[in-house]
């Protein structure tokens, strides 16, 4: 059953919280970890799960193209719903982001619980497309106008993100065929093991339940759309894709799973609604639980 499959996940999620507003082992700590995880761990996950994966498979191709075609569609009808219901830049990128942005540290410890390696090596490629796009979108709807007049500022965003620079490194190993030698698989292998169980010791510590008390309804809306309407969307492009197995549980797994505490920090780098945005972050975590084994028993992945 799913549900015993990622209940541990979000026992992390819960320990993380209950530490943090406890002071445990002191409020300093928390963001100290999500540096060395963000600039560190993850990356060495990135490419120790990248450097193998069959780049070339069609299969995984069409997993990259299904992934990216879901999150533009997905931000199309975002667009075309602010045409019908103006918004403010400020409060559009958080519903924005609260839709097509993902959990990259759940999404990864879903995948490896229910797919293993196989599943690790697809969640891999699909971040590496999916995480430039993603940065993209949710900055241009944050800033709008003011992106397109710095579009400089934009590239460096996203050329020094550790994440993609993982993506790029490691892709570029598996095209090569290189590997990791003189020991270095092994070293990044290492590193690679606490990110994961780190990464959701953080996104509990960032949850701010006192943040659902304003903006309710906006908040479990969105929160619906990006739970079981992203899942539902992808599935169906991803039948469109001939997608099946790993590709196809990785795709779905990735829209149903909540949307990133780090679009808290850009919502509030870019002057976006905070708040709002911290409440989208909290509601749909606290969901997903919920949420994401309906859904892939419903589609028949589970």
């Amino acid at each position: 059953m799913v549900l015993l499959t990622i209940w541990p996940l979000f026992a992390l999620i819960c320990l993380g919280h209950v530490l943090a507003r406890t002071g445990f082992p002191d409020p300093g700590f928390w963001p100290a970890a999500e540096r060395i995880n963000y600039f560190i761990l993850f990356p060495a996950l990135l490419v120790s799960s990248l450097v193998d994966a069959p780049i070339g498979d069609p299969q995984i191709l069409r997993l990259g193209a299904a992934a990216v075609t879901t999150l533009l569609v997905a931000a199309l009808g975002m667009a075309v719903a602010r045409c019908v219901f103006p918004t403010p830049s400020a409060r559009f990128g958080p519903a924005l982001q609260g839709v097509v942005r993902f959990n990259t540290f759940l999404g990864l410890a879903v995948t490896a619980s229910l797919a293993g390696a196989e599943g690790m090596e697809r969640a891999a490629v699909y971040l590496a497309v999916c995480v430039p796009v993603v940065n993209v979108v949710s900055i241009i709807a944050l800033s709008e106008r003011d992106v397109l007049r710095r579009p400089g500022a934009l590239l460096r965003m996203i050329l020094f993100n550790p994440m993609i620079l993982g993506c790029l490194f490691g892709i570029s190993l598996a095209l090569l065929g290189l590997g990791l030698p003189f020991g270095t698989g092994t070293f990044l292998e290492l590193l690679a093991r606490g990110s994961l169980p780190l990464g959701l010791l953080c996104v509990g510590a960032a949850l701010q339940p006192s943040a659902l008390r304003q903006d309710i309804g906006p908040v479990l809306g969105n929160a619906v759309l990006r739970l079981l309407g992203m899942p539902v969307l992808a599935a169906l492009i991803g039948l469109a894709y001939g997608l099946d197995g790993a590709e196809a549980l990785v795709l779905v797994v990735f829209s149903a799973i909540p949307t990133a505490p780090a679009a808290y920090v850009l919502t509030r780098q870019l002057n976006g609604d905070g708040t709002f945005m911290a409440g989208l972050v909290t509601a749909q975590t606290m969901a997903a639980l919920v949420t994401i084994p309906l859904v892939l028993l419903v589609l028949g992945l589970g």
